[in-house]
């Protein structure tokens, strides 16, 4: 699987913004999908997840009622919405991929990943 995210950009504190990951190949219903980010000096950080259908999703607590993932098999799509964004959520944002789904909120359970795409939020 190849993923390639993007939407990233440069916004003011309260802002919106819509990243995306589009997945390679066909079988892109069969992975969970989740969005790490990772700040300048810190590590990378589980962001959301969102399971095979789309049924069940997962966030940080820095993020719930803020952010939304979803996805759209049919495009091998995923998405994060990000709303009322704050200067603390800039960083680099990466989408992954996890083939089995055991610990979705671990960084080395994804087995692939996108090349990023940077969210900026002046204040």
């Amino acid at each position: 699987v190849q993923l390639q995210a993007c939407g990233g950009g440069l916004v003011q504190a309260g802002g919106s913004l819509r990243l995306s990951c589009a997945a390679s190949g066909r079988t892109f219903s069969r992975y969970v999908m989740g969005w790490f980010r990772q700040a300048p000096g810190k590590e990378r950080e589980f962001v959301a997840a969102i399971n095979f259908s789309g049924s069940s999703t997962y966030y940080a607590d820095s993020v719930k009622g803020r952010f939304t993932i979803s996805r759209d098999n049919a495009k091998n799509t995923v998405y994060l919405q990000m709303n009322s964004l704050i200067p603390e959520d800039t960083a680099v944002y990466y989408c992954a991929a996890d083939l089995y789904g055991s610990y979705i909120y671990e960084i080395h359970e994804y087995e692939y990943w996108g090349q990023g795409t940077q969210v900026t939020v002046s204040s």
